[in-house]
């Protein structure tokens, strides 16, 4: 007895721990959606039920609802705040295959809310399937492909989902403080985590998938307009694009995709790894990607800009890109790096010039801590109207090798910039692998370039030995190029062209490899190129 009473104390203070935990930690209230009629039966449609359980959990101001292990089959569910929506591990979500019971474009859905989760470790199913038969779309931005396709003597067939299946799997408009943590989202037939318009939004540890030969528009994350969002720790495989970043009007008016951190993840895609997505019309910017790898990726990052929005402050870091080729529908060409600004009636025959705003601009970015490889040539082009400006690539390794399987290579360059102010590119190693092409050529292009800097580059052109150059510059101005070194077989290092090309510095390179430093064209004055303490090729 004395010793009971001795211990109370630290019993009460226990008792009071334990409140406080349960209060602050969110050990809500809990309400299983068997408790309002769900049977954990897959042939059920628990649309009802689970609506009930949410809307009943909302009615006492939030709390858990809770998914036990099952199987439970839906329509649109919609989200209220203050929720924790839990999917135990063992239990599945299916989203219906009945068009009539989503009065939304999703399975879950959410608006204007605040405060919710959709947590746990259990799985959501959109149960998609695809049919493959004859193309019947008109993709502007693919029709180099099917043309390369065609003339090979191939049928254009494709896939295309069947009709019996609907919508995104998460779609959540204009929320705040949203949390998505640990569940698998897989075989989605559209988009398949959807925010737009929200802000304060953690994804950590989930798992996307969807079937990389087949699920086109089956794309993995795609923030639209989306402020404060943090996704680490979570692996995507999906057809189609595996990150996607948009600003677009559809729900709205565009908002900036703004303050974004993506970190520790894994990403595969029939497309692209990550894009800046061609439906940008207001900005995405701030955007920081770190310690991630993109493996068997169509393309590795893309920067595409078709409706005249911003890109703006992008770093890139400490990445590993491994890029194949998919089939001929899908946007990429094994390509580990491409960035593109055009105007609308540029990649769309039928939108008219009169319509199209100014061009768009990409601006401040940073590549660093590299290694990637790839099928075909990184394009990276500015626009004659709107240059991109301050873009850097610091210790890059780009492996580049043709793909005997593939029907077609359009690859010429390695890598190639064009309009661009203030390039500069440090540490950048360019290798060919084998097997090779006949039609590969340089390793890097350099064209209508205002401000560069190459600084420790080692290159050769594709075919060892010959004239074709390692490094070709068409309209150059404001260079320097140091530190630089040709590779074993180098034939031709430089080459420099075009009328505009002035002020070139060539500064403490070693061209010892090479059977020429450099050679200049006749158009160009030898004034406008300085050749200072190099080591040249013995005599």
């Amino acid at each position: 007895m004395k010793n009971r009473v001795k211990n109370q104390p630290r019993i009460t203070l226990c008792l009071c721990l334990c409140f406080c935990l349960y209060s602050l930690n969110g050990f809500s209230e809990m309400f299983n959606v068997k408790d309002y009629g769900a049977t954990g039966k897959k042939s059920q449609n628990a649309q009802v039920s689970i609506q009930k359980t949410i809307n009943a959990c909302a009615a006492k101001g939030g709390g858990i609802v809770y998914l036990p292990p099952g199987e439970y089959t839906s329509g649109t569910i919609h989200l209220k705040s203050n929720i924790r929506f839990r999917i135990e591990a063992g239990a599945t979500l299916y989203s219906i295959k009945d068009s009539t019971s989503f009065d939304k474009p999703t399975l879950i859905y959410g608006e204007g809310l605040h405060n919710i989760s959709i947590e746990g470790r259990g799985t959501i199913d959109g149960q998609a399937a695809y049919e493959w038969k004859m193309n019947f779309i008109q993709d502007f931005l693919i029709h180099a492909n099917l043309e390369a396709e065609q003339a090979v003597g191939k049928p254009l067939m494709r896939s295309f989902p069947k009709n019996d299946q609907y919508g995104h799997l998460i779609f959540l408009l204009n929320c705040k403080d949203i949390r998505i943590e640990g569940i698998s989202l897989i075989n989605s037939p559209s988009w398949t985590l959807y925010p737009v318009h929200c802000q304060q939004l953690v994804i950590d540890g989930i798992n996307i998938y969807t079937d990389t030969k087949y699920a086109v528009w089956a794309d993995g994350i795609d923030p639209d307009g989306c402020q404060h969002v943090r996704i680490s720790n979570c692996n995507i495989e999906t057809g189609d694009d595996a990150l996607v970043f948009y600003s677009m009007d559809w729900y709205g008016p565009a908002q900036p995709d703004d303050d974004i951190t993506v970190t520790n993840c894994r990403l595969t895609s029939a497309s692209c790894g990550i894009k800046f997505c061609d439906c940008n019309k207001k900005a995405l910017r701030h955007i920081t990607i770190d310690n991630c790898v993109i493996e068997g990726a169509n393309r590795g990052i893309g920067f595409m800009d078709y409706y005249g929005g911003e890109v703006s402050d992008i770093i890139l870091s400490n990445l590993v890109v491994n890029c194949v080729r998919f089939d001929w529908f899908w946007w990429g060409d094994g390509d580990p790096l491409y960035f593109d600004v055009r105007k609308q009636s540029e990649v769309n025959k039928d939108a008219k010039p009169k319509d199209d705003s100014a061009a768009g601009r990409i601006k401040r970015v940073l590549i660093t801590n590299v290694i990637a490889t790839g099928k075909g040539s990184s394009i990276c082009h500015g626009h004659p109207e709107s240059w991109m400006e301050d873009i850097t690539l610091d210790n890059v390794k780009l492996y580049i090798s043709h793909d005997p399987l593939a029907d077609y290579d359009n690859s010429i360059y390695a890598l190639k910039f064009q309009y661009v102010k203030n390039l500069s590119l440090k540490n950048v190693d360019i290798y060919w692998g084998t097997p090779g092409s006949a039609k590969w050529t340089s390793a890097l292009g350099l064209e209508d370039i205002d401000g560069l800097t190459l600084d420790a580059i080692t290159a050769r052109q594709a075919i060892p030995a010959t004239n074709t150059p390692a490094i070709i510059f068409t309209d150059v101005k404001n260079a320097t190029i140091r530190n630089s070194s040709a590779q074993t077989g180098t034939g031709t290092f430089m080459n420099f062209t075009g009328t505009q090309t002035n002020d070139i510095l060539i500064y403490a390179n070693n061209f010892s490899k090479a059977k020429t430093p450099f050679a200049i064209d006749k158009t160009i004055s030898k004034k406008v190129i300085r050749s200072e303490m190099n080591i040249n090729p013995k005599p």
